[in-house]
């Protein structure tokens, strides 16, 4: 059995070496390899445990001759810090747009002018059936692999991330699709009675994310308050349905809800209080769902997305998506001159800097207000 040690390399690093199963050409001895973690002991105990056990299996690789695929296939299929949805898509991101291009490359060969040339190629037809692809999906190709190198580089199996070298293309600025004050009452106006009535009304009235809706339980709606608390969401993949936690502790959050919304919230409780009761099920606890599909099960996020869809083309409304009901939540906020770090705090950003990157252009629009606020105080004392 092949056998390792731990030695403490600094406050959350730790150096692992042990015998990697083949033998020097030159000498007959076991050669040694070192891998580098960053984490608890216990992270780098479980890695240690884990790279051994390859050896002994015979599965373990030569660094050197692992390729980009198959260090991309190994690192998702072990990665234990990205949660399951994140996994999916990068699963995808990888398929699609890394392995085809980059894939049968040494993972120690990769040059900074092949990440060049692949951004193009995919900016060139890298999409379906040989179509463009978006600069923005190109970025998220981008990071995956540049993800992927990062963790190559903490293990000391390459010197460096020539995916840093090269930047990912820029996305454009087009602008996201808002409603205007008059279009979210008049939506609201034209789809009262639908199930979706009251989903809609939330979205619009808190800027919650779909996913932290559809995880939405009824103890963390407080009517009397005025304000709903932000614990979990409901996240969607391939393996079903899961609740989890917010990724930072800026999504945990309470946001206040307008007297309107808080009215509709009632009328929506009470209608499912009576579905409940057909159903023979009983009141509601305060774990149970505020937004469920008929039968009281949970309502996937997708399936929103898609009968928000169906309904704005059934109903001809406003070209906008579910996900835009959220910024036009928060463009209602900066029209209205909230600052942006109250409006940062009530979308759950880990920072006013993210709120600024995503509605710089809205704030733009209000730039002529700001002029006139300060007009008074530069205006001339008689």
């Amino acid at each position: 059995m092949s056998s390792g040690n731990i030695t403490r390399r600094g406050k959350r690093s730790w150096r692992l070496k042990f015998e990697a199963g083949d033998r020097d050409m030159a000498t007959g001895k076991r050669k040694t390899r070192y891998v580098t973690v960053r984490g608890t002991k216990k992270d780098a105990q479980r890695e240690l445990i884990r790279l051994l056990a390859e050896v002994d299996h015979g599965t373990a690789v030569d660094p050197s001759r692992v390729t980009v695929a198959e260090y991309l296939w190994g690192w998702l299929e072990s990665a234990n810090d990205l949660s399951p949805k994140t996994i999916e898509r990068y699963r995808q991101l990888a398929e699609r747009q890394i392995i085809p291009h980059l894939g049968a490359t040494l993972l120690q060969k990769l040059r900074p002018l092949q990440i060049h040339n692949w951004h193009a190629t995919l900016l060139n037809s890298g999409g379906k059936d040989g179509k463009p692809l978006s600069a923005r999906t190109v970025g998220h190709a981008h990071r995956v692999l540049h993800g992927a190198r990062e963790r190559a580089m903490r293990l000391e199996i390459i010197s460096r991330n020539v995916a840093h070298s090269v930047p990912p293309p820029k996305p454009g600025t087009a602008e996201i699709r808002i409603l205007s004050a008059d279009e979210i009452v008049d939506i609201l106006a034209r789809i009262a009675g639908h199930p979706l009535h009251a989903v809609a009304a939330l979205a619009l009235g808190s800027g919650l994310r779909r996913g932290e809706l559809c995880g939405l339980a009824l103890g963390a709606l407080d009517l009397h308050a005025a304000a709903v608390r932000v614990k979990r969401s409901l996240e969607e993949t391939a393996e079903g349905l899961r609740f989890k936690p917010p990724k930072t502790h800026h999504g945990y959050r309470t946001v206040s809800l307008p007297a309107s919304v808080v009215t509709i919230m009632r009328g929506h409780l009470r209608q499912q209080l009576e579905q409940r009761l057909a159903l023979g099920l009983g009141r509601a606890g305060p774990d149970d769902l505020v937004f469920t599909l008929p039968n009281v099960s949970p309502y996937p996020p997708d399936k929103l997305s898609r009968d928000w869809g169906n309904l704005v083309r059934d109903r001809k409304l406003p070209n906008v998506t579910f996900h835009g009901l959220r910024h036009s939540h928060a463009s209602a906020l900066i029209a209205a001159g909230v600052d942006i770090v109250t409006v940062s705090r009530r979308l759950g950003h880990g920072s006013p800097a993210i709120t600024l990157s995503i509605y710089a252009h809205l704030f733009h629009k209000t730039d002529a207000s700001a002029a006139l606020a300060i007009e008074g105080a530069l205006r001339p004392r008689t």
